[in-house]
């Protein structure tokens, strides 16, 4: 047994909600003492955890690289091994003589693809569609600029997409959001890791064969791939260190309740294990935009502007429900402002679990570490449409001016933006925080006229007849 776990409590129990309390806590400690003592005072952390993952955000607004690394340090000496002889810390996993598993490889029939090519809606955007599409998503306020800019690039320098100097590591490697189909249809050689499920990899080996791309894959046989990343970190940080080239880590996984924030730690371990041996190794994640984020002034801006023209029947239901609904997105002139678009349905597990990607981010990026982040759009995974009320209000969000992506536009998009920036790698900011907003796919979340929460409701009660059919 070498499973990642959460620490014991006083009581013997293993809480995630302790976990995450501790964690939040030790990392405001480092740069707001009275946030980091209300957090720890948070009784009931599972209704209660949305203000204190916000003064995460407020309280790094002047640097945040001591917050994230505070947090990671937390991370790393709070959770634990699970040993037949009793729990061990979590660095100490690849202490051991796990022999890596055996390789998979699969190689596509394909020929591959010589440009950026974006499905949308029936389309196949490419060239001055494409370029089209960009400026209208910027128009209409879903992407940002700059993320239009970085694309635009990638379109202009069709070569970048050959990523046959980089071994490109997808964890989560059934991922819809993560970037293995568009890899490997450029024909880029794709090392995937992800649960030992037949049916899974069966549809992971049928994407590599139509393509132009190689897929190595721990296990002996396609039946066989696989391994499960919070019992096999030894064997899989082994084998990892033996693949040649330029790794770039990318932590696309994903699992339902604790589970995910226990793997988000696993994933950073392993990471972290990898980068102390392979000093070129880069990083690569995918940050929810149902997350908490400092946005620039232009954004809160153009949100201000479109909250004075609302219609008269917002205005009415904002007054009729004694201003809980469809307040403003945020104070009039704020720069930065700060974004809250968390869904307490996603839970504090899943915040945890997507803060520690973003904690390494931004420590990995001020080490000189290449690093791709991106905000990815809200998307129709089956992981969000499989909570009735997210799905309801995906099928309601565009009329709060919110853009619901479907998975084959957002995994293209996000994947161009990974090329651009594993070709552009930039140094850290003087803020975190502005890293974490270049770029960004939120899919209008960040410019809307209301502060999502309040409207969360009344886009499910428009978009339920819509996610019925």
């Amino acid at each position: 047994m070498n499973e990642v776990v959460f620490p014991r409590g006083a009581d013997g129990r293993r809480s995630s909600s302790e976990l995450g309390r501790a964690v939040v806590t030790d990392a405001l400690r480092a740069a707001d003492p009275a946030a980091a003592d209300a957090a720890a005072d948070e009784r009931d952390w599972r209704k209660g955890y949305l203000r204190h993952f916000r003064a995460l955000v407020e309280a790094g607004l002047d640097d945040g690289y001591d917050l994230a690394a505070a947090g990671l340090e937390s991370v790393h000496r709070r959770m634990a091994v699970e040993r037949a002889g009793g729990d061990a810390p979590l660095g100490s996993v690849f202490e051991g003589d796990e022999e890596p598993p055996g390789t998979v490889t699969v190689t596509g029939e394909g020929e591959p693809e010589r440009e950026l090519i974006v499905p949308w809606r029936g389309e196949l955007l490419r060239g001055d569609s494409l370029l089209r599409r960009l400026d209208a998503w910027v128009a209409a306020g879903s992407i940002e600029a700059s993320c239009a800019g970085m694309v635009r690039e990638v379109v202009a320098n069709p070569g970048w997409l050959d990523l046959s100097d980089h071994r490109l590591v997808v964890l989560g490697a059934g991922a819809e959001m993560g970037p293995l189909p568009a890899a490997l249809g450029w024909g880029a050689t794709v090392v995937g890791v992800d649960l030992p499920r037949p049916e899974l990899w069966a549809r992971v080996a049928a994407t590599a064969r139509r393509s132009a791309g190689t897929l190595i894959a721990p296990g002996t046989s396609v039946e066989t791939a696989g391994v499960d990343l919070l019992s096999g970190l030894p064997g899989v940080a082994r084998w990892l260190l033996g693949m040649p080239g330029r790794l770039v880590l990318g932590n696309y996984v994903y699992a339902p309740g604790a589970a995910y924030a226990r793997l988000s730690a696993a994933v950073d371990a392993v990471s972290v294990h990898v980068m102390a041996q392979r000093r070129d190794t880069a990083l690569a994640f995918l940050a929810t935009p149902t997350d908490v984020f400092a946005v620039p002034g232009e954004a809160v801006a153009q949100s201000t502007a479109r909250y004075r023209e609302r219609s008269r029947t917002a205005r009415l239901a904002h007054l009729f429900s004694a201003e809980r609904l469809l307040t403003p997105n945020y104070p009039e002139g704020a720069d930065p402002g700060i974004a809250d678009s968390l869904v307490p349905q996603q839970g504090p597990n899943y915040a945890l679990a997507k803060r520690i990607q973003r904690w390494r981010a931004a420590v990995a990026r001020q080490a000189g570490t290449t690093v791709s982040l991106s905000v990815a759009p809200p998307t129709r995974t089956r992981s969000v449409t499989s909570n009735r009320l997210l799905a309801a209000a995906y099928a309601g969000a565009h009329l709060f001016g919110v853009e619901v992506f479907e998975p084959a536009t957002s995994n293209r998009l996000m994947a161009a933006l990974l090329v651009h920036q594993l070709r552009n790698p930039r140094a850290a900011a003087p803020q975190a925080w502005r890293d974490e907003a270049f770029g960004a796919a939120h899919g209008g979340l960040w410019r809307t006229a209301y502060q999502p929460r309040s409207a969360l409701g009344l886009a499910a009660l428009r978009g339920l007849p819509a996610a019925v059919r």
